[in-house]
């Protein structure tokens, strides 16, 4: 999820804290559980800071170790640690269970994104990610902010949580249904389909489309059970070339191929350089595809400059690139 609705979920499960007799009993242990509870829901998104470093450590890593399970361990007892330090009134056990439950949840939700986690990590590598719900949800969003104003306004917090999670349980269990409906319509529009991959956008009913046939890349959106297919791409193999086997140790590229299940690829030559780009084909807008890895390399096949990230225009690309053609 975004920052914004881990921050107001952090709050939110402050609030319902109060439940717990031992947190409700002690002002002092209320103040600290919430600052654990809005702490930890951030904590997990710490690794936010590698996009400083470059877009490749960030795609490679983000959401990786930091949402892994000996980092849902680690977190709360680093956590709750520190602010003990500063309330050491505090009831450090519940402290502790309370931000517990803040990082788990915010790894469990990041599950149902199309971006996921590595949540099963260090069992598994494999990106754990259900796409059911988008990045930014509105309505989990604004459920939240809803709840926060009922207590604002003087309204019993633990009741107040507890009927607007109730609620959100509800909404999981339909964007679910909704997701298989959109899956069962793309089958049918798409009946050699070998793999289908349905992400979830702000919009309720409307959700991106790609698919692989044994011969076929497809594009498209759903709106409902509606599937609109906007591109088709014969779907060609990367060449087993040197100049290819050379891109692909590109930083960049690798990161790119390590994240991205569905992508197609071009080759072209600039003035002596060789461009070799990989184009992601999850994220259509308004014909566009904006994520994209693109190396350069000379006829030594040497690699001159790479990019991988969001771009909008050929124009910001090159920029990105710090290479202009003759």
């Amino acid at each position: 999820m975004d920052t914004g609705t881990h921050i107001v979920m952090g709050i939110a499960l402050g609030g319902l804290a109060l439940a717990d007799p031992v947190v409700a009993s002690s002002s002092i242990t209320t103040a600290a559980v919430i600052a654990g509870t809005i702490i930890g829901s951030q904590a997990p998104d710490l690794d936010t800071v590698l996009k400083l470093r470059n877009n490749a450590v960030y795609i490679r890593h983000h959401r990786g170790i930091t949402h892994s399970i000996p980092a849902v361990i680690l977190w709360p007892l680093l956590i709750s640690s520190v602010i003990w330090l500063f309330v050491q009134d505090a009831n450090f056990l519940h402290l502790w269970l309370w931000t517990f439950l803040a990082v788990f949840l915010h790894v469990f939700v990041d599950i149902f994104n199309s971006y996921g986690t590595q949540a099963i990590r260090p069992f598994s590598r494999k990106w754990v990610a259900l796409g059911v719900i988008n990045t930014f949800d509105p309505i989990i969003f604004g459920l939240h902010v809803v709840g926060l104003l009922f207590w604002m306004f003087g309204a019993n917090p633990v009741p107040t949580f507890l009927i607007m999670y109730a609620i959100i349980f509800c909404y999981y269990i339909l964007r679910f249904a909704v997701q298989s409906a959109v899956k069962n319509a793309v089958k049918r529009t798409i009946p050699n389909a070998k793999q289908i991959i349905i992400a979830p956008t702000m919009k309720f009913f409307q959700w991106r489309v790609a698919a692989n046939s044994e011969t076929y890349h497809y594009v498209g959106r759903a709106y409902g059970r509606s599937i609109t297919i906007y591109d088709k791409f014969e779907r060609v193999p990367l060449p087993d070339s040197e100049l290819v086997k050379a891109a692909l140790k590109d930083k960049n590229l690798s990161a790119f191929v390590s994240f991205s299940p569905i992508y197609r690829w071009e080759i072209t030559e600039l003035d002596h350089i060789y461009e070799v780009r990989l184009i992601d084909l999850r994220y259509r807008s308004n014909d566009y595809y904006p994520f994209v890895a693109v190396a350069h390399l000379n006829e030594k096949l040497e690699i001159v400059n790479s990019y991988t990230g969001w771009i909008f225009s050929e124009d910001k690309l090159r920029k990105k690139l710090d290479f202009m053609p003759n």
